[in-house]
């Protein structure tokens, strides 16, 4: 499977639009700013990570 199949397609299971991971990836410029003990709880984070992750995998392949 190539990018243009990958992404997309990993968009819409995990997130449902471009959209909604949007939101997902605005969060995590907000936190790679703003980022302290107890700013934000840890299952955002680890969305935001995910998200992050997804990508990364998609654009390696």
């Amino acid at each position: 499977m190539n990018i243009e199949e990958y992404l997309p397609q990993w968009i819409e299971d995990w997130y449902g639009s471009p959209e909604e991971l949007a939101k997902v990836l605005d969060l995590a410029v907000e936190m790679l700013f703003y980022l302290e003990e107890d700013t934000f709880d840890q299952k955002a984070v680890q969305q935001v990570v995910i998200a992050l992750r997804g990508i990364v995998v998609g654009l390696r392949e």
